[in-house]
């Protein structure tokens, strides 16, 4: 079993070293969706949420994959050439940007597409309205 672990996952890293963006996108999504499964599952939910989990592999396969990508090419130009734990230790609190208002921008957003619906016109999706609270019963998080 573990020959097939090792094959699978030098062939990851052969894609990761041929198409770092692709491969990094499609790795986002997967990992985002079936964590969501997973959360799913364990929070005890009866039916599986297709939608919510589909919006969520979008997100890792078209913004959160392609973003950490691009955001550590440009922390590469900035620290071009330089290593060592003085780096390491500059480039961490820049990383808290990767991590702050755009995700946070558009992990709401995709809240916003879990709760509209499109023949009731409900809700309008706009940037003002995704910096809102959740919905959480909209979109299944709590029962009513």
């Amino acid at each position: 079993m573990s020959e097939i672990v090792k094959k699978g996952w030098d062939k990851y890293l052969l894609q990761l070293q041929l198409n770092p963006l692709r491969t990094k996108a499609i790795t986002s999504g997967v990992l985002i969706g079936s964590s969501d499964i997973i959360a799913q599952k364990i929070t005890g939910v009866k039916k599986l949420q297709f939608r919510r989990v589909l919006l969520l592999m979008l997100y890792g396969l078209l913004y959160s994959g392609p973003f950490g990508h691009f955001f550590h090419k440009w922390m590469d130009l900035i620290f071009k050439g330089k290593k060592g734990n003085k780096t390491v230790a500059k480039k961490l609190p820049r990383n808290a940007l990767k991590i702050g208002f755009p995700n946070v921008w558009a992990l709401r957003l995709v809240r916003q597409l879990l709760v509209w619906d499109p023949w009731l016109h409900s809700v309008v999706i706009n940037i003002e309205g995704s910096l809102e609270l959740p919905l959480l019963t909209k979109i299944g998080m709590v029962e009513t």
